[in-house]
C-alpha cells in the first residue's frame, strides 16, 4: 500500500537536515520519515480501500490483534520504494514490499512472523522484495522460534506482469519453500489463511503444522456434535490456481468459494480449525502455541493448574451405555478427565480440538493433565454410522447403530497428529473406542487400508511415550493398532465396559454360524437362533476374562483415570521426555538440521 507524505505530519515531509558533519541525525531522520510513511496507512490508497472494503484488517492491524502489546520488532521496516519530488528531492510517498516480517511475543514467548500486505499488488511478487519472506523463516529456524504465517494473496508468487518488469521470464524456483520444509523440521510452523491464498501461499499453507482459515463461520453445536454453520462468504479461500486460469485450462467457470472455499478444505484436510473471524484465527494460533515448545529441543510448556489431579468424575461411571449400540458424547467424556483450565481459547476445558471438520471419527487434539500438555487422540462413536433416531414407540429402542470405523481420512488426520505430537515431544493420552476399519465399496475406493496403515505406523514409530485407555471396542486391525501401539510393551488400562475381540461379536456370528441362520425358514427364526448363538458369548466376552490371562494388564475404575493419567504425565515430563529431547538435540544438530542431510524430516 504506497503511503502518501502529504499526509504525514510536517517532520516526514520537511525533514531536518543536518549541518554537523559529526552527526549520524540527518540519516536518522530520513530513516524514521520512512518508516512513519511505512507504518501508517495511507486511507486514500485503492488497495488499502479495498482492503477495508473486504471487512479486512489492514497487515499492521492484524500484527497488533496477534500479538502481545507492543511487542513486535520489524525486520525489514523499510524494504521497498521511496517516491521522491523530482524536483526539490524531497521524499513524497513511499511503496513498501508486500510482507511485513519481523519478531514479536505471543503470551510472553517469542515469535516469528511473515504477514502478507494483500493491499500492495495483491500480495504478488511483482509487489515484492525478492528473499524478504524466505529470510524470515530462516531466522525463525535460527532462532528456535516458532513462526507464523498471515497468508493473504499469493505470499510473492508469480504474476505475468513480473515478465514485463524483468523483461524476461523465467525458470520457476523453489522460492523459499526449502527454508520453509527446513523451518518445519525444527520449530512450530501455522499459518492463518485471511483472504484468498494461491499458488506460493498455498504451498506455505499445506507447509504447515497448524492451518487456521477464516471464513467467518458461527458454529451452532447440537448434540451428537452435529455443525451448523452459517458463513459471511469471500474473505478466505485456497486454491493452486484461481478461478480466471481454472476457467482457461478446464473449463470450469467457479467462484472463488465454489474452487477454494472453507467448505472443501476444511472437510479435506488441508486446512485443519475454521474461524470465524480473523481476531479468532489470531486466538486459536496463541492457543495452538500454547501447548508446544519453542523448537524441538525444548520440553513442552507447563503451567500450574487449580484443578486437581486428584478429581474422580462420578459421571464417568456411567458415561458408556451398557447397550452396546447406544452412543455416547465423546467431548463430554474429554472434559472430565483433562484439566479444566490452561487453554486459551477455552474456560471450561483444557482440550484444545485439531480439525474437527474433517476426518470426523477420529478426534484429536491438545489438552493437558496437572498443567502437562499432552495430545489427546480417540474416536467418535457418532460419526460413520448415521444420525441419531429413537424409536418414538419406545424411547429405549435405537434405530441406527452407531460405528465410529476409522476410514482414510480419519486415518490420515490420526497419521499427521501422532507425527506432530511425536515430533514436539508432547505424551499422547490415546482413549480407545475403535471398532475398526470402514468397509464397503467408498472405503475401498478411498484406500482406506493403505492410509489406515500409515495411521498404524505413525504409532507404531512414534517414539513418545503413549498412555492407552480402552474405554469401549478394540476389534480387528484398526483395534490391535490402538489398542496396542507398541506391540505388548506399552502402558495401558482399559474400563470394565471394554469389549474387543478380532470382529464384533454381532457381525462375527454372523460370519462363523452363517449356514445355520440362512436355514432358518422365517425372520422371526432367525432372529430367535441369532440371539440364542450371541448368549453362548455373553460370558466370555467379558473384559474380566481377558484379564484373567493377562489378556489386558489392568482394568481400572473410570473414576480412576484422570489421577492415573496424571501420575503417568508427570512421571513421563520427570523421567523420560527430556532423555528424548536430548536424543532430538544430537540428531539435528546445532543447525536444526537432520544429521543425515535433508532426511528423514518431518512428515506432512
Amino acid at each position: 500500500m504506497p503511503s502518501d507524505a502529504a499526509d504525514r505530519n510536517a517532520s516526514a515531509s520537511n525533514r531536518v537536515q543536518k549541518s554537523d558533519e559529526e552527526s549520524w541525525e540527518g540519516p536518522l531522520e530520513d530513516l524514521k520519515a520512512q518508516q512513519r510513511l511505512v507504518r501508517n496507512p495511507n486511507v486514500k490508497d485503492p488497495g488499502y480501500i479495498r482492503q477495508k472494503a473486504n471487512n479486512k484488517l489492514w497487515v499492521r492491524e492484524r500484527l497488533a490483534a496477534l500479538l502481545d502489546p507492543d511487542s513486535f520488532t520489524e525486520v525489514g521496516s523499510i524494504t521497498g520504494q521511496p517516491v521522491l519530488d523530482p524536483k526539490t528531492g524531497e521524499l513524497k510517498s513511499f511503496v513498501p514490499a508486500n510482507s511485513v516480517t519481523g519478531y514479536g511475543r505471543v503470551r510472553g514467548r517469542k515469535v516469528f512472523v511473515t504477514a502478507d500486505d494483500f493491499s500492495v499488488r495483491g500480495g504478488h511478487a511483482d509487489g515484492g522484495i525478492f528473499n524478504k519472506a524466505p529470510y524470515g523463516e530462516t531466522l525463525a529456524l535460527k532462532a528456535k522460534v516458532p513462526l507464523i504465517r498471515l497468508l493473504d494473496g499469493s505470499s510473492g508468487g508469480g504474476s505475468v506482469a513480473l515478465y514485463l518488469k524483468i523483461g524476461a521470464t523465467y525458470i520457476p524456483t523453489l522460492a523459499g519453500l526449502g527454508r520453509s520444509m527446513d523451518a518445519l523440521n525444527a520449530v512450530p510452523v501455522v499459518s492463518a489463511l485471511l483472504g484468498p491464498v494461491v499458488g506460493l501461499a498455498a504451498a506455505k499453507a499445506a507447509i504447515s503444522h497448524f492451518r487456521c482459515l477464516c471464513s467467518r463461520l458461527r458454529f451452532k453445536h447440537f448434540w451428537l456434535i452435529t455443525i451448523y454453520s452459517v458463513m459471511v462468504k469471500g474473505l478466505s479461500q485456497l486454491f493452486a490456481a484461481g478461478p480466471p486460469v481454472v476457467k482457461q485450462a478446464t473449463f470450469e467457470d467457479l467462484s472463488k468459494e465454489q474452487l477454494g472455499g472453507w467448505e472443501i478444505h476444511a472437510t479435506n484436510g488441508t486446512v485443519d480449525n475454521v474461524a470465524t473471524s480473523e481476531i479468532d484465527a489470531f486466538l486459536q494460533i496463541r492457543a495452538f502455541l500454547s501447548y508446544l515448545p519453542s523448537s524441538i529441543f525444548e520440553l513442552p510448556p507447563s503451567i500450574q493448574s487449580a484443578d486437581s489431579t486428584e478429581r474422580r468424575e462420578e459421571e464417568l461411571i456411567r458415561i458408556i451405555p451398557r447397550r452396546r449400540a447406544r452412543p455416547y458424547d465423546i467431548r463430554r467424556l474429554i472434559q472430565l478427565i483433562v484439566d479444566q483450565d490452561g487453554n486459551p481459547y477455552s474456560e471450561v476445558s483444557s482440550f484444545f480440538e485439531i480439525g474437527p471438520a474433517w476426518g470426523r471419527s477420529s478426534v484429536v487434539g491438545f489438552a493437558r493433565l496437572g498443567g502437562l500438555p499432552v495430545g489427546l487422540l480417540t474416536s467418535d462413536c457418532m460419526v460413520n454410522g448415521g444420525l441419531c433416531e429413537f424409536d418414538l414407540t419406545n424411547s429405549d429402542v435405537w434405530l441406527t447403530t452407531f460405528i465410529g470405523a476409522i476410514d482414510a481420512l480419519a486415518s490420515q488426520k490420526v497419521a499427521k497428529f501422532v507425527n506432530l505430537c511425536n515430533h514436539f515431544g508432547l505424551p499422547i493420552l490415546n482413549l480407545v473406542d475403535q471398532p475398526g476399519f470402514a468397509i464397503g465399496s467408498l472405503a475401498e475406493r478411498m484406500a482406506t487400508i493403505k492410509h489406515g496403515a500409515s495411521a498404524m505406523a505413525a504409532l507404531y514409530m512414534a517414539t513418545t511415550p503413549i498412555y492407552t485407555v480402552i474405554i469401549r471396542r478394540a476389534f480387528g486391525v484398526a483395534g490391535g493398532a490402538f489398542a496396542d501401539p507398541d506391540d505388548g510393551t506399552g502402558t495401558r488400562v482399559a474400563w470394565p465396559s471394554g469389549d474387543w475381540g478380532s470382529l464384533p461379536l454381532e457381525g462375527g456370528v454372523e460370519a462363523a454360524y452363517k449356514r445355520q441362520l440362512d436355514s432358518m425358514k422365517t425372520p422371526e427364526e432367525r432372529e430367535e437362533l441369532m440371539a440364542k448363538l450371541l448368549s453362548q458369548f455373553d460370558e466370555v466376552r467379558s473384559p474380566l476374562k481377558t484379564a484373567h490371562q493377562f489378556g489386558i494388564e489392568e482394568i481400572i475404575d473410570p473414576r480412576d483415570t484422570r489421577p492415573l493419567a496424571c501420575e503417568w504425565a508427570k512421571h513421563v515430563y520427570e523421567h523420560i521426555l527430556p532423555q528424548l529431547s536430548v536424543h532430538k538435540q544430537t540428531a539435528y544438530g546445532a543447525e536444526s538440521k537432520p544429521s543425515v542431510g535433508r532426511g528423514p524430516g518431518y512428515k506432512l
